[in-house]
């Protein structure tokens, strides 16, 4: 079954924490906004493990995918 969970850091890390996700995207933008979550913040203690799958880079953005090693 595939799908996709789409909100911010709070929404992703309930579903890193409950190991629903196998894959995430990643666009980050250079751009310093000075407050907000970390994405990788308040998972726990237990190792996560990522695997690299694909880098796209552009001078405005940089796409990764991640595959969670579960």
């Amino acid at each position: 079954m595939m799908g996709m969970v789409a909100g911010g850091a709070n929404t992703v890390q309930q579903y890193i924490r409950a190991g629903l996700l196998d894959e995430i995207q990643i666009h980050l933008i250079p751009v310093l906004l000075g407050e907000g979550v970390r994405l990788f913040d308040h998972l726990g203690t237990k190792h996560i493990g990522l695997e690299q799958l694909g880098v796209i880079e552009s001078p405005g953005v940089t796409h990764l995918s991640l595959n969670f090693a579960h």
